[in-house]
């Protein structure tokens, strides 16, 4: 239950109304009509319903001195109780609920499926930073079970850095974010193109119709990897496509494949007043059409030249590379006029590295190895929109927004 401050101080006598029992309509109202014939203040209330099973618990003062007894609530509240049959259980004490501790972190845990094991070791590596878990509650079941643990005691950072190094080794996705306002406040997400919106690489797509794909690929691997220069990269690789038939942009937007859950993140987000941006190190040739057929606010990425109905082998124009990405996220947030604090970058290569750690959350999405080392969280399952999750987004909240168009 929550903190917060009663007005007759700390040291008032309360009590601690717990409801156990089969949900149905108008429990909750009818344990609030009982107590209401004693004159009691209402302290805290929290109910939770679990596979139709009710828990509601209810933080009060106890009866005014010559009103009545506590003996005589406990004897009605029981007596209600009975009639629905129902268990309750009254606790007596002082004051309000204790106070969450400082250092407040929103803890999402993405699991696949997740199990009691990833769990236990979880909320373990939690106790052993010193922090309290203060509230769990579930995001989702689908596509990935996704649970939010509310932790206070034990600032962001070192909380942070203990869950990554045990959910490495377990198998599970966490985030950790510092609690406050500013998390919904999130309002401009940019994502990379290649094996993030969408599963393909674009410049292997080209490459295939010029029948260099696996020397083009393994140039690719290396730059995302972090071990060649990407501008050099970009032009030996592109240098390959020279006197293809311009008629290939069209095939290869057709080959196009988005990633599962990539329409429902988009839908979602702008539903929500959100802006949407994509920077690629790609060409736009591609990111031109994922704008107009998606919707998005903002794109930006390389241009293949094209003289003579053919591809020069050349690009024209300022290099996206990974300065150019940062630059570009920059550029979107003051055109949205949103503050880089509340940007939310999405990547896997090493290209994105700058991007991910100038927005105000990084995430690396099945990203290589030094790119989930480097991010602020790293979500390793095929879902895109399981980012939204790390939003605080509920599943409920994605499915009541959808109109049927969802692509998982």
């Amino acid at each position: 239950m929550s903190a917060s401050q009663t007005p007759s101080g700390t040291d008032v006598p309360t009590l601690l109304v717990k409801i156990f029992g089969k949900d149905r309509p108008g429990i909750t109202a009818g344990l609030f009509d009982t107590l209401a014939a004693y004159s009691v203040d209402v302290v805290d209330i929290e109910q939770v319903v679990s596979r139709g099973r009710l828990v509601l618990c209810a933080l009060v003062t106890a009866p005014a001195a010559g009103l009545a007894t506590e003996g005589d609530l406990r004897a009605t509240v029981h007596s209600w109780a009975e009639s629905l049959k129902l268990q309750a259980e009254i606790i007596s004490g002082t004051g309000d609920n204790r106070p969450r501790g400082s250092g407040r972190s929103h803890v999402t845990v993405l699991g696949h499926p997740l199990t009691a094991e990833s769990t236990a070791a979880i909320a373990a590596t939690i106790a052993g930073t010193g922090a309290n878990i203060d509230r769990i509650f579930r995001l989702a079941k689908y596509p990935v079970t996704a649970v939010e643990f509310a932790v206070s005691g034990v600032e962001t950072e070192p909380l942070r850095t203990a869950l990554a190094t045990r959910a490495h080794g377990i198998g599970v996705d966490v985030a950790v974010v510092s609690a406050g306002l500013h998390r919904r406040a999130q309002r401009l997400i940019v994502m990379d193109v290649d094996s993030t919106l969408i599963q393909d690489e674009v410049i292997e797509l080209f490459a295939a119709h010029a029948g260099c794909e696996a020397e083009v690929a393994e140039v690719t691997a290396a730059a995302m990897r972090g071990e060649l220069d990407f501008e050099q990269s970009l032009h030996a690789r592109v240098a390959l496509l020279e006197g293809l038939d311009a008629s290939v942009v069209d095939k290869v937007r057709s080959e196009v494949r988005l990633t599962p859950g990539a329409r429902t993140l988009i839908r979602t987000l702008k539903r929500l007043g959100y802006q949407v941006g994509v920077v690629s190190g790609g060409f736009t040739q591609v990111t031109d059409d994922l704008k107009e057929r998606l919707g998005l606010d903002f794109a930006s990425a390389n241009t293949l030249e094209i003289v003579d109905g053919r591809l020069t082998g050349r690009v024209v124009g300022d290099i996206v590379d990974r300065a150019g990405k940062a630059r570009l996220l920059r550029g979107f947030a003051a055109e949205a006029g949103v503050p880089l604090a509340q940007t939310v970058a999405i990547g896997d290569g090493a290209n994105d590295l700058d991007m991910l750690n100038a927005a105000g959350l990084g995430v690396a999405f099945n990203a290589k190895p030094v790119v989930r080392e480097a991010a602020h969280t790293a979500v390793n399952v095929p879902f895109l929109d399981t980012v939204l999750y790390l939003l605080g987004i509920t599943r409920e909240e994605v499915e009541a927004a959808d109109d049927g168009s969802g692509d998982h």
